[in-house]
């Protein structure tokens, strides 16, 4: 009995607590079913920039062993002092060559808003190490990076068509809240071979990179959600970015569970995600940027661009290319004709002379600018533009 009544005044000094605290702060209250809220039912994203400002990206640039000298040259080819950048050498690199990597960034004086990741992931392409790096690179970006509209995401076989002047003034003119992002939910073969066998990724794990391994039973396709496929290689707006890493409804965090264990995750995940969200499947504009050759029938990796690539690359009007070898020649053509960029030097623009900085807030497109513009034109104008969303 004793036990009970000091219970029971326990439970009446509670309730008593509560009411001194929710009269004394009216933070406090209880909640009505006219007042209820659910967490899920708004999304609490940083607010759009105007488009009367020049807009700002934020790239991340990942490679692996002896890639530390191609990051410095596309870092140099795509560098304005606008942006904010992310370099990123997986944990496969030796200490030295990330280390050289770091005293380059410190040792130019431009570089303050680039950033190397010193506690390196281990990345697997095909699994989905590739998908947490780069999230991953996306959450310090927006954590450290300050003001910025677009991200995009870069490895050292990716080279600019168009420089940085280019790129931003093709950018000013059109919503901030689009995403880039090539995807269909037509997965064709990949519905047999990518979305139903289950994969081990050895990157989540081991501090030695191995391929993936298969496991048994297979799965069926999820009924949840529909699943999308695309490109690995992206550009994604503000807000899109912010909410992969809140994931307030919990999406994300679910479908980066399911992508743990699907072969090559970097190709769906992100577009799974886009397309399984009213609020952002209306923003998706259905291409990567990118002008990237593949076999026919397709390999598991396009063909490395040469000379022979050239005009079909400046052709397609895209801003970025890939892969390309290590001193590949035409990347020198690249230079000299696209981007106006001399050996080891940065690309001249508004912001920057043949020696020093100039005037960073104002923008001098050449015809990189017209390429870009067309291209995206094209889609934006595109009568049934609005009704190719996520299909």
């Amino acid at each position: 009995m004793e036990s009970v009544n000091n219970k029971l005044f326990i439970f009446t000094l509670l309730i008593s607590s509560f009411f001194i605290i929710s009269n004394k702060y009216p933070l406090f209250h209880l909640v009505t079913s006219s007042s209820i809220i659910f967490v899920e039912s708004k999304l609490h994203t940083s607010p759009l920039r105007s488009n009367t400002t020049i807009p700002r990206l934020a790239y991340l640039i990942s490679g692996s062993v002896g890639d530390g000298e191609r990051i410095k040259r596309t870092l140099k080819a795509l560098y304005h002092p606008l942006n904010q950048y992310v370099l990123h050498l997986d944990l496969e690199t030796s200490d030295e060559e990330r280390n050289e990597l770091v005293k380059f960034v410190k040792k130019e004086a431009l570089f303050v808003n680039v950033k190397v990741i010193e506690r390196s992931n281990l990345v697997t392409y095909r699994g989905p190490t590739m998908v947490s790096n780069t999230l991953h690179a996306a959450a310090i970006l927006v954590k450290e990076g300050g003001e910025w509209d677009w991200f995009i995401n870069l490895s050292a076989s990716d080279y600019p068509l168009v420089t940085q002047d280019d790129l931003l003034h093709s950018l000013r003119n059109i919503p901030r809240y689009l995403n880039f992002i090539e995807h269909t939910s037509d997965l064709d073969w990949k519905e047999e071979y990518r979305a139903k066998p289950i994969i081990i990724d050895p990157g989540l794990y081991s501090l030695n990179k191995s391929n993936v391994f298969f496991v048994e039973p297979q799965r069926s396709v999820p009924t949840s959600f529909k699943l999308f496929t695309g490109s690995a290689w992206m550009m994604l707006s503000r807000p899109f970015v912010e909410y992969l890493l809140s994931g307030w409804d919990n999406l994300p965090r679910t479908l980066l569970m399911y992508y743990t264990n699907f072969l090559s995750s970097p190709e769906g995940y992100f577009q799974t995600v886009v397309c399984n969200v009213q609020e952002f499947i209306n923003t998706t504009v259905n291409h990567d940027l990118h002008y990237i050759a593949w076999d026919n029938p397709p390999k598991q990796h396009p063909h490395y661009l040469t000379m022979d690539d050239y005009r079909e690359m400046v052709d397609s009007n895209a801003p970025f290319a890939r892969k390309f070898g290590k001193n590949e020649l035409v990347l020198d053509k690249i230079d000299s004709e696209l981007l106006g960029r001399k050996p080891d030097g940065f690309v001249p623009g508004s912001w920057f002379g043949d020696t020093n900085v100039t005037n960073i807030t104002l923008l001098r497109p050449g015809s990189g600018a017209e390429r870009l513009t067309s291209l995206i034109s094209d889609f934006l104008s595109d009568k049934d533009f609005d009704k190719k969303h996520c299909l």
